[in-house]
């Protein structure tokens, strides 16, 4: 049985305004996460992600539709159930959402107190979560006195303050620059691997979902229109939005306008390697070319690891002699998958 479980999910919200239709947020949304995944919810603003991460902890109720947590429909829990629930489940944010008035140590107390923890094991927590997060000298400083990185290592500590199964982070790295994003990212996966938590990570930026997670849901108006390993969408993906988003990170086949500017730069024939684990053989078909007498070098594209299964396109000018370099794309093409550019291109 999957932690969280959402079948044929609606969010309706009513009209901004008189005669305007209603809006629906969410439209029909089906989807199961395990126990101790990390699952990455990507798209577009306005797709829908952020309302389905309101769904998970109830902070908004379907219109259709049921959200299981372990099993139980949630849509159907009264104030007392979902207090319940909602512990269960940690949030970090986007801006923080940090208690300027309180230190570092009581700000990863605050859920603790309000749970009404003895305060013997409100001290114990709150010095082992902020040891975790790397924290433990920033105990009595302000969040004013914390850097962006800082501010959000406190909110992965609040979050975890409970102990919670579910940790939902919504946009959690949009305002920090690339470094202290990957720090971050390097925290929530060692929460992930350390202490068993599933993660629900809601981004429009697909760095996060290849560096974080194990698996990705593409959201487009409302609906799920692809989902699978991170593997398989960065690898294959099958909606022009998704590869839109994978495109912003992986160099793939040349499109026409770098085609014209390789071709500028490039005298010779170009050709593209499919690289994919398994298929290609990329040292056979260098090699293959090399005992052929042509020359080539790489001009376009890379190889790309994810979780240690590697994929991806190298695009290679390749000169000589005619016949020479048509027996050596023949000859190489029984290595991999070979496609010579449109020379038009």
């Amino acid at each position: 049985m999957s932690l969280i479980r959402l079948t044929s999910v609606t969010k309706t919200f009513p009209p901004p305004s008189p005669g305007t239709p209603a809006v629906v947020a969410v439209d029909d949304v089906s989807l199961d996460i395990e126990a101790g995944e990390i699952c990455g919810i990507i798209g577009y603003s306005g797709a829908g992600k952020s309302t389905v991460l309101r769904l998970i902890n109830a902070l908004e109720t379907a219109t259709s539709g049921s959200v299981e947590i372990d099993g139980a429909d949630i849509t159907r829990f009264g104030e007392r159930e979902l207090r319940r629930l909602r512990s269960d489940i940690g949030m970090i944010f986007q801006q923080f959402n940090l208690f300027d008035s309180r230190t570092v140590a009581g700000n990863v107390a605050y859920p603790l107190e309000v749970a009404g923890r003895p305060r013997a094991e409100v001290r114990a927590r709150v010095s082992e979560l902020l040891e975790f997060v790397g924290l433990a000298d920033k105990a009595r400083s302000y969040p004013e006195q914390l850097s962006g990185g800082q501010k959000q290592r406190v909110g992965i500590a609040r979050a975890l303050a409970t102990t919670p199964r579910i940790l939902l982070a919504d946009e959690a790295t949009s305002a920090l620059d690339p470094d202290t994003t990957q720090e971050v990212l390097s925290l929530l996966r060692r929460a992930n691997a350390e202490l068993g938590i599933t993660i629900v990570v809601i981004t429009h930026e697909m760095d996060v979902i290849r560096t974080l997670a194990d698996r990705v849901v593409v959201m487009e108006h409302g609906r799920v229109i692809e989902s699978g390993s991170v593997f398989d969408i960065l690898s294959a993906p099958q909606q022009p939005a998704t590869a839109r988003f994978v495109a912003s990170i992986i160099e793939d086949v040349p499109a026409a306008e770098a085609l014209r500017v390789l071709r500028s730069r490039h005298p010779g024939r170009l050709i593209t390697i499919d690289v994919r684990e398994g298929r290609a053989a990329q040292a056979d078909v260098f090699a293959t070319l090399a005992a052929h007498g042509v020359r080539f070098e790489v001009v376009h594209g890379g190889i790309n690891d994810i979780g240690g299964r590697v994929f991806g396109h190298l695009t290679l000018a390749v000169s000589g002699e005619a016949d020479a370099v048509d027996r050596a794309i023949v000859a190489a093409s029984a290595f991999a998958a070979l496609t010579e550019e449109d020379p038009r291109g």
